[in-house]
């Protein structure tokens, strides 16, 4: 089990308990943590789980596959050199204490 706290665009912090083998995105939808919307269910299809991945942890994921970073670049808030796709970031003891900001938008 793993971490991981959301912040939202206004200061405030949820943190949850992660189960091993899902996502950041289905983590954050199981946990009604706003700012999440996942349309697509999490296929890389919509761009609305975009997350600001704390800077000092982003080296530390998976790097980003091509169709990832085609849906970076149409995210709804804008892209940054943190920004990942939470539904394409698998819940691992690795990642226990992960951080991410959630955007203004993800409509």
């Amino acid at each position: 089990m793993a971490r991981i706290t959301y912040v939202s665009p206004e200061g405030a912090e949820d943190t949850v308990d992660a189960q091993e083998g899902s996502t950041v995105m289905q983590t954050a939808l199981n946990n009604n943590i706003r700012g999440i919307v996942g349309e697509c269910g999490g296929n890389a299809l919509c761009a609305t789980c975009h997350v600001y991945v704390d800077e000092a942890q982003f080296d530390g994921l998976p790097p980003i596959a091509d169709f990832e970073e085609e849906m970076l670049d149409v995210t709804s808030s804008p892209r940054k050199d943190n920004s990942r796709l939470s539904c394409q970031i698998s819940v691992t003891a690795a990642i226990d204490g992960l951080i991410v900001r959630l955007p203004e938008t993800q409509e």
